[in-house]
């Protein structure tokens, strides 16, 4: 089972001048203690689950440039973008260039969004969900455009680009990995089987149940329910053994799960990466990326010396 870290929270002691040392701990902690993948939430503003709308939130992607440059392994992405953030060209190309500067560990995580008080705040539209998953999938054919051969134009119902040209391309083969988060058994989970690498499903869902529609939908469009890598987001609580953590991976691994993704209360203290070093020396190990190796020459590509 693969094993990554996000961090959703920014609030340690020392106020906005410790985001960037702790943060950076947080990352290097993650890769050295072994871990598959590290993530953040594209938020603008905190989201209920993990505090206040006050509570300090990065931009998603300068925060995992930042983390690009003090790591060399792990793979990189947001857990997971909203759709209606940014358009899709300027997304594309935020991604290609985290590709790009990282050696080749660039997740493009995307999903149909949802968060309204952000959306109204920053002067964000948040269109009705009908239209954000025609959105979402508008975004994963542009996708296919800028990370294939060509600069051909697309014409859809909510987006026209002229020219998809995207120079540099990316490093990964034949394009970044594409993690569609959400269970919904009648729209998302047909996208992830169309044009996703990966699903990111929630701890508490029924993981059997989801992974068989998931299945129906590949043999719909012909693909190869292999082929899609299956994540889950699971919080680990304060005070839970590493034996307890231990358990709660293999029971997901029975159900079909490939790779956890796992938030802590706080990642950047010592018992917390003392905690995850543990959980990957037992249940890690595994090598695959979404959609399989898709990093430049022998797959082991390195990013910036940090």
């Amino acid at each position: 089972m693969k094993l990554g870290l996000t961090c959703p929270r920014f609030i340690w002691p020392g106020g906005t001048a410790a985001i960037a040392p702790t943060f950076a701990r947080v990352a290097r902690g993650a890769e050295e203690a072994g871990l598959d993948s590290f993530w953040v939430m594209d938020h603008f503003f905190q989201i209920p689950n993990f505090g206040a709308a006050e509570d300090p939130m990065p931009e998603a992607y300068s925060a995992l440039s930042y983390a690009a440059a003090l790591t060399r392994r792990v793979t990189l992405g947001t857990l997971v973008t909203g759709v209606t953030h940014r358009a899709p060209g300027l997304l594309l190309k935020q991604v290609t260039t985290l590709d790009v500067l990282s050696g080749g560990r660039a997740v493009l995580g995307i999903g149909a969004g949802f968060h309204e008080e952000e959306h109204r705040g920053l002067g964000f539209r948040l269109p009705p969900v009908a239209e954000r998953f025609e959105r979402l999938e508008e975004t994963l054919r542009i996708a296919r455009l800028m990370w294939g051969e060509g600069d051909a134009p697309f014409e859809g119902r909510h987006y026209r680009l002229e020219r998809t040209l995207n120079s540099p391309q990316a490093l990964s083969r034949p394009h970044p990995p594409i993690l569609i988060g959400g269970g919904g058994e009648r729209r998302t989970l047909r996208l992830v089987a169309e044009y996703g690498d990966a699903c990111n499903l929630f701890h508490g869902a029924d993981i059997p149940h989801k992974l068989g529609v998931l299945r129906a939908h590949c043999e719909a469009v012909g693909r190869p329910y292999e082929a899609v890598e299956k994540t889950l987001h699971m919080r680990i609580p304060e005070g839970q053994s590493v034996a307890e953590s231990v358990q709660r991976c293999g029971d997901l691994a029975e159900q079909g799960i490939d790779h956890v993704i796992v938030a802590l209360p706080d990642p950047s203290t010592d018992a917390a990466l003392a905690h995850l070093a543990a959980l990957a020396a037992q249940v890690g190990g595994g090598t695959r990326r979404p959609g399989g190796d898709r990093r430049p020459g022998d797959g082991k590509a390195e990013g910036p010396v940090p």
